[in-house]
């Protein structure tokens, strides 16, 4: 399996490569500051990653300089809101949970300073297990 690319930020990774106007859609979006904050990630976008599954990510949790994993699949890539699957690589490995682009400013940020756990995401999506964010 090919190496992930490294990084000090945050992986989005494209594994699905059906709709480049949806990438672009979540690329912008998580481009985008909500409520005056950024997502500091790094986008990998290589075919060679196509169809990579949770147990490949967390083999390839070393490649990785965060506790988690975010990837754009098959589901971000047809659902209308691009939920975003994020991956658990350290407390729960493999755990995993949906989230809008426009929470992974929150996510992202929270995590990368350890002011929130991974569980406090997870546990908070709404019923159809996307996380939208905090009300």
């Amino acid at each position: 399996m090919k190496r992930l690319p490294r990084s000090d930020q945050a992986l989005v990774i494209r594994t699905d490569f059906s709709d480049d106007a949806a990438w672009n859609t979540v690329v912008a979006a998580i481009q985008q500051p909500v409520e005056g904050f950024f997502a500091y990630v790094d986008f990998v976008d290589d075919a060679a990653f196509s169809g990579l599954t949770v147990e490949q990510h967390v083999a390839l949790r070393d490649d990785l300089s965060k506790s988690y994993a975010i990837v754009a699949d098959a589901v971000t890539m047809s659902g209308v809101e691009h939920p975003l699957l994020i991956v658990d690589l350290i407390e729960e490995l493999g755990r995993t949970f949906r989230a809008v682009p426009s929470a992974i400013q929150s996510i992202e940020n929270n995590l990368s300073i350890a002011n929130m756990d991974f569980w406090e995401f997870a546990d908070n999506v709404d019923a159809d297990g996307v996380f939208r964010g905090f009300e």
